[in-house]
C-alpha cells in the first residue's frame, strides 16, 4: 500500500487528506513561496502572513498566487513587535486555522521554492502539527542553496537583496510576501536554467 494511502485513513481533519491524495502522482508546479514570522523560532515564533505564487513550464503564473496575512495581535505584543503592516496590508486576513487550510489546498503537490525554505517548511510544519495534520510532503528547493552550488561555494550565506542584485532584478516596493515571492520566482527561474534541469 502507497504511504500517502495508509495516512489518508488517519484521523486528520478533511482538508489534509485531500491534499494527501494528490501526492499519487508527481506534478509540473512550483511554487515560489515566502512567510513572515515574529522571530526564527519554530517552536516558539508564529507566521504573520504567506505569499506564493506559481511557475509552470518556466513561467510565473501571475494569476495563480496566495496570499494572506494572519492577525496575530497577541503575539505580535508579546514581542514587541508594531502591528501597524496587520493594519496597513492589502493582503487578505485570515485566521490562523483558514489561512493554513487554503495554503495547503493552494500547494497540493508543487514543488515549493524559497530562500532558506527549510525554516518556512518547519514554521507551517509547527502550526500544521497544532491542527492535528502531518508535515507538509512537498518536495522543496532553496534559491540561496541552488545558488552555491551554482558557485561551488560553502562559507558565504546571501539574502534575498544579495542574490537579487547579483542577478539585476530590480527590486519590487516588498511590501508584502507576495513581492518576495515573485522576487523568489524569478530568481529560482535563472537558477534554474543556468544549472540546467528541468
Amino acid at each position: 500500500m502507497l504511504d500517502w494511502l495508509k495516512n489518508i485513513n488517519k484521523d486528520y481533519p478533511e482538508f489534509w487528506k485531500i491534499y494527501l491524495s494528490k501526492f499519487e502522482k508527481k506534478g509540473n508546479r512550483y511554487v515560489a513561496l515566502s512567510i513572515d514570522t515574529t522571530g526564527l523560532n519554530p517552536k516558539k515564533d508564529v507566521i504573520l502572513s504567506f505569499g506564493a505564487i506559481a511557475v509552470i513550464n518556466d513561467n510565473i503564473i501571475i494569476g495563480d498566487v496566495f496570499e494572506a496575512t494572519i492577525p496575530q495581535y497577541k503575539f505580535l505584543h508579546d514581542n514587541g513587535l508594531s502591528n501597524d503592516f496587520l493594519l496597513e496590508s492589502e493582503q487578505p486576513k485570515l485566521s490562523e486555522v483558514h489561512a493554513l487550510e487554503k495554503l495547503v489546498e493552494y500547494l497540493g503537490n508543487a514543488t515549493l521554492v524559497g530562500h532558506r525554505i527549510n525554516f518556512d517548511m518547519e514554521m507551517i510544519n509547527e502550526s500544521l502539527e497544532k491542527l492535528g495534520c502531518g508535515r507538509l510532503k512537498n518536495e522543496a528547493l532553496d534559491i540561496e542553496v541552488m545558488y552555491k552550488k551554482l558557485h561551488d561555494i560553502n562559507d558565504k550565506n546571501f539574502s534575498l537583496d544579495d542574490l537579487s542584485g547579483i542577478f539585476k532584478i530590480g527590486q519590487t516596493a516588498r511590501v508584502s510576501t507576495t513581492d518576495d515571492a515573485y522576487n523568489i520566482a524569478l530568481l529560482f527561474l535563472k537558477l534554474k536554467s543556468r544549472l540546467g534541469f528541468k
